[in-house]
């Protein structure tokens, strides 16, 4: 376990670590396979006892990656419009996007505050931003509150996990990226139930409008 050990130290003090964590975060603003919260997390993990990677640092290159990032896929949204991938066509994602531009215009710094800490969900709003032509000083504000927030939670469960199992840090990192997998999961399933209701809501409003404009239009009088 000690030559485990080792070995993780080593490979999270090594130069190219940092930026590695850099690219993933900005890249997985727009990709969101790419693991970048499990990454981070990781690396909060096994720095919080030997110091190596800098938890400060960590947090700060998570954030601005994931800032660069979101900032490239709002000015996806913005040339290409809300469906400029084809991933982004599916029943699911359309459900996103449909409510991301209704609640975009009454609930934005809200709506891209949370999303941060939704994979799928994010790229929907940022996109969506873009496209509806959402004020980029203002979306640029709430982002940049959210990804700061974002990367303090994500070191935080690091370094939790990490203090927790800090004589077996390959286990640490276990348990962080679980616990990480786990919240996340929690929020998207809390997501999708308000996306449920929003549209029951959004369709019983439609129907009940579609029956009182039957009711007050009046009979075509077809006699000669």
């Amino acid at each position: 376990m000690e030559l485990v050990n080792e070995a993780i130290t080593q490979a999270a003090s090594a130069w190219w670590v940092l930026p590695l964590l850099f690219l993933f975060c900005m890249i997985d603003a727009f990709f969101p396979l790419v693991p970048s919260e499990s990454f981070l997390v990781s690396l909060a993990a096994v720095g919080v006892h030997t110091g190596s990677p800098n938890l400060i640092l960590v947090g700060v290159l998570g954030a601005a990656g994931a800032l660069a990032g979101d900032q490239i896929t709002y000015a996806i949204g913005r040339k290409l419009g809300a469906r400029g991938f084809g991933w982004m066509r599916g029943r699911r994602a359309q459900r996103v996007l449909h409510y991301a531009e209704k609640k975009l215009e009454t609930s934005g710094a809200l709506l891209i505050f949370t999303a941060r800490y939704i994979p799928v969900g994010r790229v929907a709003v940022n996109l969506t931003a873009g496209a509806t032509g959402f004020s980029h000083r203002r979306f640029t504000l709430f982002d940049t509150i959210g990804v700061l927030t974002w990367a303090a939670y994500s070191v935080s469960i690091g370094a939790l996990a990490g203090n927790w199992m800090h004589d077996n840090k390959l286990l640490g990192i276990g348990i962080s990226i679980v616990i990480a997998v786990v919240l996340g999961f929690i929020i998207d399933r809390i997501v999708s139930w308000a996306l449920d209701r929003y549209h029951r809501r959004a369709e019983q409003a439609k129907e009940h409008h579609q029956h009182r404009h039957h009711q007050t239009v009046p009979p075509t009088n077809n006699e000669g």
